[in-house]
């Protein structure tokens, strides 16, 4: 997801108690793996070790009450992974939730930067 650096924007993490918690990575690991179709792949766009990527990925599917990644088998070029439909919708829940707390918050979040010292010309 792509921000206009001089704007204040939200990064908006949401805790499910002990279950566990979903956020901006691991919503950027879930469309990563839909565009790759590899967990693997996917890590390795984001920086992520393959380990760190598959954890994740297990944090996610045993924290939702159906799997939001499933493994594909693969042939001479191996397996991949594909989104289940509850990982879409699970996806896109969370972002349709930034983008309502963006909308709500706008007013606010432009008065807190009209608060903000200008640095422009320090160095």
């Amino acid at each position: 997801m792509e921000h206009d650096s001089d704007r204040p924007r939200l990064r908006i993490r949401v805790v499910f108690d002990d279950a566990g918690m979903i956020g901006p990575g691991k919503a950027e690991l879930l469309e990563r793996i839909a565009a790759c179709g590899s967990i693997a792949a996917a890590g390795r766009e984001m920086g992520m070790s393959y380990k760190r990527a598959w954890a994740l990925v297990g944090t996610l599917n045993a924290m939702f009450r159906d799997p939001l990644v499933a493994r594909t088998r693969g042939g001479a070029g191996g397996g991949g992974a594909v989104l289940t439909p509850a990982g879409h919708e699970v996806l896109e829940l969370y972002r349709a939730l930034e983008r309502d707390a963006a909308c709500a918050g706008a007013a606010r979040l432009a008065a807190l930067r009209a608060r903000l010292r200008d640095v422009s010309g320090e160095r």
